[in-house]
């Protein structure tokens, strides 16, 4: 199947604003806080872990507050590849907000008018963000008493920020890894044929690797890892495969 497109040429949406040179896009109610609300109860369930004496009301009061510290590692994730892409002049097509996320929107993955330098600076972005925004979270770890409030949002912080960052560079189309090595190797002189080729032979390899780090993840009892792992493992395999592809 061909990944499906989230904005289409012409399609009709309501543009609440610009940021980076981008239209900030919604359609319909898609723009609800959907993500916000899931998230919420686990966090609340992490803080709960994290000290077993909290009462629920105050792991959902602790969860309040790191919440909105898990997403804004996305958010800013996304808004720096935006960044990214206006500082080399060449913006997103445009950034949608879909269930309280955002979704940066590219009509022509391949556009012409975009150099390999300027498609692998856009992608480097995010990560380079996630890692700056790691870096500061330790820090200001080191500042924080052990078991409270602010060390849980100080290691909210340093993990997602660190999975943000490891993840976006699997090479995976649809993320950053993607990109990067795509591009690559059109700058070395393949055509971006021969690059999406080679991408799809090394993803076979990827499903196959993260399939073994999920199991192994589900033999240590790490559930949400393990289920992270299998999942990537899926698209992985399935862009190995040829079935899943880019959208064109």
């Amino acid at each position: 199947m061909i990944k499906p497109a989230f904005v289409l040429p012409g399609e009709k949406l309501q543009q609440v604003g610009r940021i980076f040179g981008a239209p900030l896009v919604v359609k319909g109610k898609t723009w609800l806080p959907f993500v916000q609300l899931i998230a919420w109860p686990i966090t609340a369930w992490i803080a709960k872990k994290r000290l077993p004496q909290r009462s629920w009301w105050q792991a959902l009061g602790v969860g309040v507050l790191t919440m909105p510290v898990m997403l804004a590692a996305e958010w800013t994730h996304n808004l720096a590849h935006a960044a990214a892409a206006r500082l080399v002049g060449k913006p997103v097509d445009a950034i949608r907000i879909t269930w309280g996320m955002p979704l940066l929107i590219y009509y022509d993955i391949n556009d012409a008018m975009v150099t390999p330098r300027q498609h692998i600076f856009r992608a480097v972005g995010g990560p380079v963000w996630n890692t700056l925004l790691l870096s500061l979270a330790m820090v200001f770890k080191r500042f924080t008493k052990p078991q409270s409030v602010m060390r849980d949002m100080a290691n909210t912080a340093v993990g997602t920020n660190a999975f943000i960052g490891l993840v976006a560079l699997l090479p995976i189309p649809g993320i950053d890894g993607g990109p990067i090595l795509k591009w690559s190797l059109v700058e070395r002189g393949r055509t971006p044929a021969q690059a999406d080729e080679v991408v799809r032979r090394v993803n076979g390899v990827l499903g196959i690797v993260l399939a073994i780090a999920g199991i192994l993840f589900f033999k240590k009892r790490r559930w949400f890892m393990g289920g992270i792992m299998l999942e990537f493992a899926a698209i992985a395999s399935s862009i190995g495969l040829g079935i899943l592809k880019e959208q064109k």
